[in-house]
């Protein structure tokens, strides 16, 4: 299953109720993610830009969405942003997928084409 990582940003509305009443925000995170056919791997709260993070599994980009729209939706958040992981080996097939493809990057013409008179004008 795909990887994911969210980084999220709570509203002072959200600190406040924690404060107040303090509850386990990462087994309402795991629940969430359970709940679109995922799996938690971590969350952690950090110090910085973001005030937190959640590392997850779910089958493909659909369930990643819902389960940012869920968060996003209840109002409690300021921010999220997700992004998927590469593994190593994901990355090394990247590669060498990579190493073999056709490119030829702009200005590196080696011969002017007829067919580009007509793109000028």
């Amino acid at each position: 299953m795909p990887r994911y990582v969210s980084f999220y940003r709570y509203t002072g509305e959200a600190w406040g109720s924690m404060v107040e009443r303090p509850g386990n925000r990462a087994a309402a995170a795991r629940k969430l993610i359970e709940s679109v056919g995922g799996t938690m791997e971590t969350f952690y709260w950090m110090l910085g830009d973001w005030d937190g993070l959640v590392i997850y599994e779910v089958p493909d980009a659909a369930a990643a969405a819902a389960f940012s729209a869920r968060v996003a939706g209840s109002g409690m958040l300021d921010a999220v942003q997700t992004n998927q992981l590469v593994s190593m080996d994901e990355a090394k097939r990247a590669l060498d997928t990579a190493r073999g493809a056709a490119y030829v990057p702009p200005g590196a013409q080696q011969e002017w084409q007829a067919e580009y008179d007509v793109l000028g004008g």
